[in-house]
């Protein structure tokens, strides 16, 4: 039996809580989740910092990667099944690019990437094109089978509709982690109904496309969608932790440079540090790591990485208020100047911090990149983009909201015992007496 079509004696299942189970036959889907590769996904958090203000926010990429996965086997085996559309050679193509679309995510994912100028998405490819577990599984496949897996992942590929199950602004990866992150941050924002959509999901050459019927499920889906953005994903607090996290970061690759004598040496970082990450070196890296060295770090003689360590680990966070850069950048200025006066330095426990997110959009000419719009599929047979037929997305389409805040240890600022006067101007400058 050739290895592309093989499955198991027996089904294996994972209870999950968003999807009750996850089912497997595949014997290639089976033995790619035995890789070292894919395991280390359970050691990075799908929410980053999020855990510091959700506690329930413990869930990995694991489990996120599992759930994409197990969306778009229902896709393809239950709703795309026998429609003259859908080509069910490209049914494990599917099932292996939903499964490892994530692969490459590193600790702390997008904080971690900022920083060093990562891209977890190469990173994804990367693996599944060298010299690792999961290669040497797609390859069993056939041998242009990994490049082929890269190519979905990466929007490359010439199978258009299989990229829009995966990357598309309504797609699995998406609906997972709405579910799944409003689930275990025990908010109701993210829910909406999965499973009207997929029953009126429909296989076109370019993308799927949803029934003129199930309109209202997708309306309630983006805004579901926009609400988990701004209540959860750019919740203040946790973008407190971030700030602090990535001004660790930050701080350790500066005193590397620095020739800094470091009491708890950063060797997982050194490639990183030096802009010589190895494939190798990566994959060691995972959120256990990084919190090791945190915790190390709290013992340095360095006082701020001590400082913003301690902060981390112990949930210290920086305070924050509303900060409108246009208007205030001069008093931004005079803070900082001020920070430096007290001891504080500004370039560590000065932040301005930017949120910003794009409900829903469609392909506008002229822009820098292209958005792929929810087509909805009219009962003439027309395709029609979602906008022209929905007030409620119209409304809010190509609209796009963006949030600053300023942060700063406020703790600091209301200890009088030293620089009383300066600290005072500085919480009259902040407005937090």
């Amino acid at each position: 039996m050739a290895y592309s079509t093989e499955k198991l004696n027996e089904e294996k299942v994972f209870k999950d809580p968003v999807h009750r189970y996850i089912h497997v036959r595949d014997r290639a889907i089976w033995d790619l989740i035995g890789t070292k590769e894919f395991q280390r996904l359970r050691r990075i958090k799908q929410l980053g910092t999020t855990y510091l203000t959700f506690h329930g926010a413990e869930h990995s990429r694991f489990n996120h990667s599992l759930g994409v996965y197990e969306i778009v086997r229902r896709i393809i085996d239950d709703v795309f099944k026998d429609r003259k559309e859908w080509n069910n050679s490209q049914r494990l193509l599917s099932l292996c690019a939903a499964l490892l679309h994530d692969l490459g995510h590193g600790p702390f994912s997008h904080s971690f990437e900022k920083v060093f100028d990562l891209d977890h998405e190469q990173f994804t490819q990367d693996i599944i094109l060298g010299d690792t577990e999961v290669n040497q599984v797609l390859s069993r496949v056939a041998e242009d089978f990994p490049k082929r897996v890269a190519e979905v992942i990466g929007k490359t590929s010439k199978e258009k509709l299989v990229v829009s199950l995966i990357s598309s602004q309504i797609d699995a990866d998406r609906m997972d982690y709405l579910l799944r992150d409003a689930y275990f941050t025990g908010v109701s924002y993210g829910n909406f109904d999965m499973e009207r959509i997929l029953r009126v999901m429909r296989p076109r050459e370019d993308q799927a496309v949803i029934k003129q019927s199930g309109m209202h499920a997708v309306e309630d889906y983006i805004m579901s969608r926009y609400q988990m953005y701004w209540q959860v994903y750019f919740h203040p607090v946790s973008r407190s932790a971030e700030v602090i996290l990535t001004k660790i970061l930050h701080r350790a690759k500066h005193l590397h440079e620095q020739f800094y004598s470091f009491i708890h040496h950063p060797t997982h970082f050194y490639s990183i540090f030096e802009d010589e990450t190895s494939l190798e070196d990566y994959l060691k890296l995972d959120e256990s790591i990084i919190l090791y060295y945190f915790q190390m770090w709290q013992e340095e003689e360095d006082e701020i990485l001590r400082d913003l360590c301690r902060r981390f680990m112990n949930r210290n966070l920086f305070k924050y208020v509303e900060f409108d850069p246009a208007k205030e950048y001069k008093m931004l200025a005079e803070l900082s100047k001020a920070f430096t006066e007290i001891g504080l330095d500004p370039e560590y426990y000065l932040v301005v911090d930017s949120s910003s997110d794009l409900p829903y959009d469609f392909y506008r000419p002229g822009e820098e990149e292209e958005r792929l719009p929810i087509h909805l599929l009219m009962k003439n047979n027309e395709i029609r983009e979602l906008s022209r037929e929905s007030e409620i997305v119209d409304s809010i389409s190509g609209k796009r909201r963006t949030d600053h805040k300023l942060y700063f240890p406020k703790d600091i600022l209301k200890d009088d015992r030293e620089h009383k006067e300066a600290k005072m101007r500085i919480r009259q400058l902040l407005d937090i007496n």
